[in-house]
């Protein structure tokens, strides 16, 4: 059984034929009740690995210790012959990220130089912001990205519809 705990414009976008999509905020709200659900040999599968890791360690602690983390995500998966589901296009969010603080640095740089030079504080905002999305691995901005319209799925799935799926297969 293999769960992907990406968000659902990135699951929209493509996943793994066969997969359930168990977007991480709700396997995290709710992992006793996945972790009882699921089948002792599940892979968690993600863009990269991380929310993946972070997803296993919420089962393991709520007692599903046989999880396992696809290496690579899906894109490894896929530049492997893996069978893939394509849907709409949405860039991923790493990209979108880096647009918008690449895009906000510029402007605050060529507005600090036409209009005011206080708009260069603009450029260090965004640096520091950075460098503690770095030091934290989490990123701000790109919570505040998921938020926009071409990132949100055309339906997410609620807990009661996840559990419904995963079901026959526990």
């Amino acid at each position: 059984m293999i769960i992907d705990v990406r968000d659902g414009s990135e699951f929209e976008t493509r996943h793994i034929r066969g997969s359930y999509h168990v977007p991480l905020h709700l396997l995290k709200e709710h992992a006793e009740e996945f972790a009882a659900q699921l089948a002792p040999r599940v892979v968690l599968v993600c863009q990269s690995g991380r929310r993946a890791e972070e997803a296993r360690k919420n089962l393991d602690a709520a007692g599903l210790s046989g999880a396992r983390v696809l290496t690579g995500g899906v894109a490894s998966y896929a530049a492997a012959g893996g069978d893939i589901t394509s849907g709409r296009s949405t860039w991923a969010m790493d990209r979108q990220v880096r647009m918008t603080a690449g895009s906000l640095v510029m402007a605050s740089v060529l507005a600090g130089r036409f209009i005011h030079p206080q708009f260069r504080l603009l450029a260090g905002v965004i640096g520091a912001g950075l460098t503690v999305s770095a030091a934290t691995n989490s990123c701000t901005l790109g919570r505040i990205l998921s938020w926009m319209p071409w990132n949100r799925p055309v339906s997410e799935p609620t807990k009661s519809d996840i559990l419904a799926q995963l079901a026959p297969h526990a």
